[in-house]
Formats: C-alpha cells, structure tokens, sequence
C-alpha cells in the first residue's frame, strides 16, 4: 500500500507582519478560511498527493495560565502553521512544492522572521518542518486517487443501475451484477472509469513498520517488572498532582465564538486545531511522551482501518510538541459539526482524552489520569474553545465526501471486483450503490 505521510513547516511571524499576513491568507480562500483549489499562491488542487492542508496563525492566548501553578508565564510569539497529509514520502512532496507553488510560496513566507526570499526555499522548508508525535490516518494506504476512482465507479454504477433494473427487472441480483460489471469493463476500456490496483508498500517501510510492531510490545513486557514496582510511587505522586492542579477554565468570549464560527462548516468536513501549555515538570512532559508514543504506534497499528478507538469521523489527525515540549498543538479534520465532534469524543472515549490533554494547563481534573476530566462536558468544552486557533485557510481534495462516504466507495468497489456469495449478500451490495 502507499503510505500517508505529513508535513507541517511553522515559523515565527516577523514583527509588525500578522495583519498583512492575514490578508495574504484571506485572498486564497472562497469563504473564510475555505481554499480556493486554484487560487494564485498554492493551487491545491494542483497536487494530486494531497488529501488536506491548512494555513494558520498559532497564538496560544491562554499563555498566562501556567501563573496558577506558581511558574512565571513565557509568551509564544505568533507561527505561521502550514500542515498537510500527503500521499508518499515527505521529501519529494516538498521539493514539488517548491517548484511549482514557490513563487507563492515565498510571498507568504516572506512575513516570516528569518525567511530569505532569495534563499533556498526547499531547504528552509525542510529546516522548519516539525515533526509530529501522533499521527492518525482514517484509512492507512487510501490514496487521494483512489478516493477519486472509487467516487466515480459509484457515480458510475448509480446511474446504470436503474437502466439495468427497468430493462431486466429487479428479480434477478445477479444479472444486475454482471450487467453492472460488464458496463464497468467497458467504461474502463474506453478510458473513461479508471480503478488502479493498490500498490505495494515500499520495502524499507514494510520492513519498519514490522519491526516496530513486533518491537514496542516486546520492549513493554520487558520492561513490566520494573513498571509494576514503579506503579504505586508513581500513582501516588500522580493523585497528589491531581488533586491540587488548578482548574483555569474561564468561559470563552462570545465575540472569539463567533469568529471561529464563521471558519466552520462550508463543507461535511471541518478541520479543528488547538494549542496550549503542557502543566510545568518533568513528570508531566513524560506522561505526555511516553502517553503520545502508544498513541502513534495504536494509531498504526491497531487503529488506521476506519475508527480511532469508537470514533468514525475523523480523516487524520496529529499531535505535535512545541517550543522544546512546553507546549502541544493537536490538529484534525473531522465530519460533522464540532459540538458533534466534541460530544463523539466525550461519549466513546474520554478516558483517551484525558490521558493525553489531562496534561495541559487548566484541564478539568482527573482521577488517575483517566477518569474525570473529558467527562465533564461544559469544562472540557470551555477548555477546547479557549485553545481553539482559526484556520485561515483549509483544503480538501475531496469536499462533500465524509470518512463513512470513503468506507462505502471502497465496499461498493471490492463488492464489484469480487462477486458477493449469495442472491442476499448481492441485493445489500446493490443497495449500498
């Protein structure tokens, strides 16, 4: 199969540039913050790698949090954020970046401190390019041609089959089958409903992702003995942090509401990021380490077939450490409403919630770490939509289509290749169409 794989280049604003910036962001869009796939600077759609990206400022605003726990506050200077999930490997993704969209690049760029525009942009690129701590993918090996195939074999098979069944008459399933195959063959030898068969994994990466599958359980129960001797100091220094951890969860300006509304909901899809500090210490930085790894590799290994856990919704979705891990930004893209969003969480797994962001300043309090916390709802909200960040600017190559929509493409196709056994199993394939 192909492999995702992400990118995601930050750079501090320069001083005195973010409104400019923010205009020069605004002119890529065809409603606030939703791409034009064409537009003059990065023509998304230009890129058939590439599932999403987005364009955003990070400013943490509840920087000043971390004064409850006795630590003096350090600002983040404003980033510009520009993330993406790709088809392939990363390297050759940004040296055809560059070449194509570098004019436009570099004009959005230029707002950034330290960027030369006559320098080397590939190489600035690389150099700004943070690597992610988690990272998720709806359905690992799904191609952004493969998303478009299947979308229109179904477009395809849609409008043929109500010809086949007033020519043929509904009794027989598998005739409609066949028909529905052969008129398949035909578009295909025409040119007109191309299916590419999956490709292989790369080698190297096969040979990886075996040897991290095997070896990270392997290093866990080796080092069983020494957690079970570990787990009562650390429980107990974890309940002492829990129960005197402060709460900051201030209620979210209506005015901040109402802006990062108006860069929601123009599509079935929506992209969600946030950033905030990580609670001072040691103990909590490695939590959250050691909580983001297991996470990655349940992500790849255990997950990644169309769920996280109980959850359906997302496409992809990273974790991602800042500022030498004092602080974490998480970024998805998501189907539905946010409050849906939120709730989906809340209801199927809170518990994963709280492991990870239970580590953030101002969280909801917890009880060994997975219990509390996300479960309660008006909290747990509050502390979302104070670290929420405006995306200024979102693309996906294939809008109106949901995950569910995804999953049902790749059935309907499988369905078509290999004749479902028995008159019923054929008549739920038709129905899917």
């Amino acid at each position: 199969m192909t492999p995702q794989t992400t990118f995601l280049i930050m750079a501090p604003v320069a001083s005195g540039r973010l409104e400019a910036l923010r205009a020069l962001l605004g002119r890529m869009t065809l409603e606030p913050g939703y791409a034009d796939p064409e537009n003059a600077l990065v023509p998304f759609g230009a890129f058939d790698r590439l599932h999403v990206a987005r364009f955003f400022v990070v400013e943490v605003g509840t920087w000043r949090e971390i004064e409850a726990h006795g630590v003096a506050a350090e600002p983040y200077p404003p980033h510009l954020a520009f993330l993406g999930d790709i088809d392939g490997d990363r390297e050759s993704f940004l040296a055809e970046l560059a070449e194509r969209a570098g004019d436009g690049l570099r004009r959005i760029f230029a707002h950034c401190e330290g960027f030369d525009p006559d320098a080397d942009l590939l190489a600035w690129m690389r150099a700004q390019n943070v690597r992610e701590a988690a990272n998720y993918v709806n359905m690992r090996g799904r191609t952004v041609r493969q998303v478009h195939e299947e979308a229109a074999l179904r477009r395809a098979l849609r409008e043929r089959l109500p010809l086949l069944a007033a020519e043929h008459g509904t009794g027989d399933a598998t005739r409609l089958h066949d028909g529905l195959a052969a008129h398949v063959r035909d578009e295909q030898g025409a040119g007109r409903l191309p299916l590419t068969p999956e490709a292989p994994t790369p080698p190297a990466r096969a040979v990886a992702e075996a040897a991290e599958k095997v070896g990270v359980p392997l290093a866990l129960l080796l080092a069983a003995p020494l957690v079970l001797v570990a787990a009562p100091f650390f429980l107990a220094y974890l309940r002492r942090l829990e129960r005197t951890d402060p709460e900051v969860l201030p209620r979210p300006e209506d005015a901040r509401t109402a802006r990062l509304g108006t860069f929601e909901g123009h599509d079935v899809t929506n992209p969600f990021s946030a950033a905030g500090d990580l609670k001072p210490g040691l103990f909590r930085r490695s939590i959250a380490t050691v909580a983001l790894f297991l996470l990655n590799y349940a992500s790849r290994h255990i997950y990644g077939r169309g769920y996280l856990t109980r959850v359906q919704t997302i496409h992809f979705a990273r974790w991602v450490f800042l500022d030498d891990k004092r602080r974490v930004m998480f970024c998805s893209n998501y189907d539905g409403a946010l409050e849906a969003y939120m709730d989906d969480f809340i209801n199927k797994v809170a518990w994963g919630l709280n492991l990870v962001f239970s580590n953030g300043v101002g969280y909801p309090s917890t009880r060994y770490l997975i219990k509390g916390g996300a479960e309660q709802e008006t909290k747990f909200k509050r502390y979302l939509r104070n670290r929420q960040q405006p995306t200024e600017v979102w693309y996906k190559a294939y809008p109106g289509l949901t995950a569910f929509d995804l999953a049902e493409n790749a059935r309907i196709r499988q369905g078509l290749e290999r004749r479902p056994s028995g008159e019923a199993a054929i008549r739920q394939w038709l129905a899917r169409i």
